[in-house]
């Protein structure tokens, strides 16, 4: 028996002796929750969970929610919305053989919802030794649907849930078996008193694994896109980049039918033919619903005060040889799409992680590909130290929805989704996993290579999603395969048969480190502060947030030089009209800024009328503050001094490096030409007469304009983004203009 089998079979073999599951009502209500951990230990697979019967927990049903106007996020049309109904959560408790409603809560936000779980739970730690990395105080576990993206994103969707569709299931944990993957022990916990743990371990090691043979499904699947109409799908987006509205999103794909096994069968089974290390099974019998999940992704995981996450995106099929398993490795390391898909999620998460940590404390710690049973994929590992008054909770409101399966700028590509999938995403992409509402605790993955059941009656049905991160590069049929390759494992665990003519060749989970991509670094430290009516200070950097997902990277480059940056939300609910020109007027009064930086976004910068006030100030004549543009930013500058825009004629470029030529002077003292930095952009400025603007900073080779400046307003504009991966001397630009001094 394999140490990947101890937990399978020991959840197994508790089902039959009713210490979890139907059989276990004694000690708790019938939900069963595995958080397991599977394949050869590593820095990945440490510990599996199996958690015990619970005797409370929290369900979480969508409100009554109007769908929006039809609009399409996909041409520019974006409706913000703050979401005016509250989150209603429900604590129930195991009583007399069934669950009871206790008490509800009601919060704003996710974040809110999860610190409200405090006082239903219980300090008191855990008897025995326990290993590093596991929960020390019984924790509360379960699911987060994608849904809740209505909470952490300004969205009003054109798709909402249906009323009452499940949302979020926690259970709180009182006991629970951990199994250390290192050396496969098996460790019962339990609070004083309770002799389930002490039954438990009566019970360890006793029956070999029990993987039945897979069983040919009877009932036809549909899946919700023929491949034509997924090949439209991406299409379309790959217009919306070219037009410069996004830079990429993930487009999923479903396939679903009627189930002729139980769930809790076709977990066992993939979890052992498709062993990944943050896979999970969840089983609510009286809501008739599970959840089942080979998910290799980390989301977020916390020991109270350090965050690391591991977003994933690049992909690749396993080879029929290791030779063949080389070169396909080798063939994704150097393709720019996949590396530039890659680069910006890790941009997209340093933002994230940036809106609650430190200044200075996200770090890029590992580059690796990981190769599971039939596909492998570039993750990277980004680390950060939450700040003093930030928690778990505030960091999943930050990263939840995961980027990785959603693409960015979050909230705009959120909104395609929405448009261009045409139904919720319920559980697929959201998270499993725990937290400790005391320590701060806490592991979640990512709902993807999941499987959401759920049962009418008798008969289950089960829904299989699966996509895949579109950029400018992506080539539609290429898409439309991995989408395949991503679902097989689980359409074939559930007994459909597949398209494909053969099966993917297939090998044992497995990791190889590589060399850690450049990011610019700094040492020290000032602060970021979100900007509000009542706020007052005297002299600060303004950083105009354009409803970007790399605001928070530029925020924290600027103030590891050692100022204050006030971030100004410029874009936010369609109902807010306050004119522009006043907007900017309070500012200037309240805030003295030293120094303003038009931050970048998606769209025009049509779409952001106070960027292009401010813009226009500066060209016709100045406001006697120094002005940065960065891409929206440095677009705007341009347009309203009279450029054109219009859709590079080199191409877009989403993610990549690219070598710029200088003339070693102004924003660019103290560095070479050319010199890289990383572009993001669809549009670009084009001189068209005579005005005063200076081209100071050309993409290399072509005339691509990548900088300008407006001497007499002490405006700047660049093209790039000098805070990413890949612009590794970038914050040098920053420094260079936050030295220029504002007018007297």
């Amino acid at each position: 028996m394999t140490i990947e089998d101890h937990t399978l079979t020991l959840m197994h073999h508790l089902n039959d002796v009713g210490l979890i599951g139907p059989k276990a009502i004694k000690y708790g209500g019938p939900d069963e929750l595995v958080l397991l951990s599977g394949g050869p230990a590593s820095h990945l697979s440490r510990h599996s969970l199996l958690c015990g019967p619970s005797r409370r927990r929290l369900v979480v049903r969508q409100p009554k929610i109007e769908a929006a106007p039809s609009h399409r996020p996909s041409k520019g049309e974006i409706h913000l919305a703050n979401q005016t109904k509250q989150l209603v959560g429900h604590i129930e408790e195991w009583k007399h053989g069934c669950w009871y409603h206790a008490t509800s809560i009601f919060a704003e936000n996710l974040a809110e919802l999860m610190k409200k779980l405090k006082p239903f739970s219980e300090p008191t730690t855990f008897e025995g030794q326990l290993k590093q990395e596991i929960p020390r105080h019984p924790f509360w576990a379960g699911a987060l649907a994608y849904d809740l993206v209505q909470w952490t994103q300004p969205l009003a969707l054109q798709h909402p849930p249906q009323q009452d569709e499940i949302l979020c299931i926690l259970l709180f944990v009182e006991r629970f078996v951990c199994e250390e993957k290192a050396t496969g022990m098996i460790q019962a916990y339990a609070l004083e008193g309770d002799e389930w743990a002490d039954e438990v371990l009566k019970h360890t090691g006793k029956r070999p694994s029990l993987v039945g043979p897979l069983a040919i499904n009877p009932h036809p699947e549909t899946s919700s896109m023929d491949d034509q109409e997924h090949r439209v799908g991406i299409e379309t987006i790959r217009e919306s980049i070219a037009a410069g509205q996004m830079y990429q999103v993930n487009l999923g794909r479903w396939w679903e039918g009627k189930l002729n096994e139980h769930p809790r069968t076709i977990f066992e089974r993939l979890a052992h033919n498709n062993p990944a290390p943050f896979s999970a099974y969840l089983q609510c019998e009286d809501l008739g619903l599970s959840l089942v999940s080979s998910s290799p992704e980390s989301l977020l995981q916390c020991d109270g005060r350090l965050l690391s996450t591991a977003p994933i995106k690049g992909t690749r099929p396993r080879g029929a040889t290791p030779e063949q398993e080389v070169a396909l490795r080798n063939e994704m390391l150097n393709d720019e799409k996949e590396r530039a898909e890659h680069r910006m999620l890790v941009d997209l998460m340093r933002n994230d992680l940036g809106a609650v940590c430190q200044i200075g404390g996200v770090e890029i710690t590992r580059f690796d590909v990981e190769a599971y049973a039939n596909v492998q994929h570039l993750v990277t590992q980004v680390v950060g130290e939450l700040t003093q008054e930030m928690t778990l909770s505030d960091a999943l409101q930050s990263v939840f929805p995961g980027g990785s399966i959603t693409g960015c700028p979050r909230t705009v590509v959120c909104a395609t989704i929405d448009e261009l999938e045409k139904r919720p995403r319920s559980f697929w992409t959201g998270s499993i996993g725990w937290f400790d509402p005391f320590s701060g605790a806490g592991a979640w993955n990512i709902l993807i290579r999941t499987l959401i059941a759920t049962r009418t009656r008798k008969q289950w049905h089960g829904a299989i999603a699966a996509g895949g991160g579109i950029t400018i590069g992506s080539a539609a049929e290429a898409e439309v395969e991995e989408a395949k390759w991503k679902a097989a494992a689980l359409r074939k665990a559930c007994g459909w048969n597949t398209d494909e003519d053969a099966p993917l060749p297939k090998g044992r989970l497995e990791t190889h480190n590589l060399a850690l991509e450049p990011a610019p670094t700094f040492v020290a430290e000032g602060a970021v502060v979100p900007d509000a009516p009542n706020l007052e200070l005297e002299g600060c950097v303004v950083l105009i947030d354009n409803l970007d997902s790399f605001t928070q990277n530029i925020a924290h480059a600027v103030a590891g030089l050692g100022h204050t940056v006030v971030v100004h939300q410029a874009r936010t609910s369609n109902e807010d009209r306050t004119p522009v020109g006043q907007v900017f007027q309070s500012m200037l009064e309240r805030l003295h800024p030293t120094h303003i930086i038009l931050g970048p976004g998606p769209g025009r910068p049509s779409d952001s009328p106070l960027s292009m006030e401010v813009a226009n100030r500066a060209a016709s004549g100045g406001v006697g503050i120094p002005i940065l543009g960065v891409c929206l930013g440095h677009q705007a500058l341009g347009v309203a001094a009279g450029m054109d825009l219009i859709q590079t004629p080199s191409g877009p470029v989403h993610g990549s490096p690219k070598l710029v030529t200088h003339q070693e002077k102004f924003l660019f003292e103290g560095l070479k030409s050319p010199h890289p930095f990383t572009l993001y952009n669809s549009l670009i400025l084009r001189r068209n007469g005579g005005h005063s603007i200076q081209e100071i900073a050309h993409r290399e080779g072509t005339e691509d304009i990548m900088a300008i400046m407006i001497p007499e307003a002490k405006a700047y504009g660049v093209q790039f983004h000098p805070e990413s991966v890949g612009s590794p001397e970038g914050v040098q630009v920053l420094a260079n203009f936050l030295k220029i001094e504002a007018d007297a």
